[in-house]
């Protein structure tokens, strides 16, 4: 329990941290599309991760899903950036977003066994949930370009079920 309420307090503050420059005004589309980016690459960056030092079989396929899908949604937004000739701006919430992620990779390289599967996996709950969150209530409706709100509004749907999913597999650990 304490490690997923860590890993809850860890995402909320990862998020807060970049919604002072987002109370002032609404990010741009190049800043939408960096952190997206950003948010997708973290979550590689976790699977990775997962994928050499997890020990149960549902963790590890998780794993595996989550590299090959935001792998996936990352190759389409930077085809999509490409073709709007749009260059994604780093800001302080991308920058934020990749601070707090490296912290918990290095809290979850210490960890093994089960007990790295469970704080994993609070993890992606976690950060599923707050990303989502942003992506509904702020980036979507702050994308001005029409393909973009369409790609963020697709990775959502594919978000949301790796929010369950990881919720499914959270419950099955023991």
């Amino acid at each position: 329990m304490a490690i997923r309420s860590t890993a809850v307090l860890a995402a909320s503050c990862l998020f807060l941290a970049g919604l002072p420059a987002w109370a002032a005004e609404k990010p741009t589309d190049p800043q939408i599309a960096h952190i997206a980016y950003t948010a997708g690459e973290i979550d590689i960056e976790a699977a990775k991760q997962a994928l050499k030092k997890a020990h149960d079989k549902d963790v590890k396929a998780f794993a595996e899903d989550m590299l090959r899908d935001h792998e996936a949604v990352n190759k389409q937004a930077l085809a999509l950036v490409k073709k709007l000739k749009v260059k994604p701006e780093d800001n302080a919430t991308s920058e934020a977003l990749t601070k707090a992620a490296k912290a918990e990779r290095a809290k979850l390289a210490k960890l093994k066994g089960s007990a790295f599967d469970k704080a994993y996996v609070a993890n992606e709950v976690a950060y599923h949930k707050q990303v989502n969150g942003a992506l509904k209530d702020l980036l979507i409706p702050s994308a001005t370009n029409p393909e973009l709100k369409d790609l963020l509004e697709t990775g959502l749907k594919i978000f949301q079920g790796h929010e369950e999913h990881a919720e499914h597999v959270q419950s099955e650990l023991k």
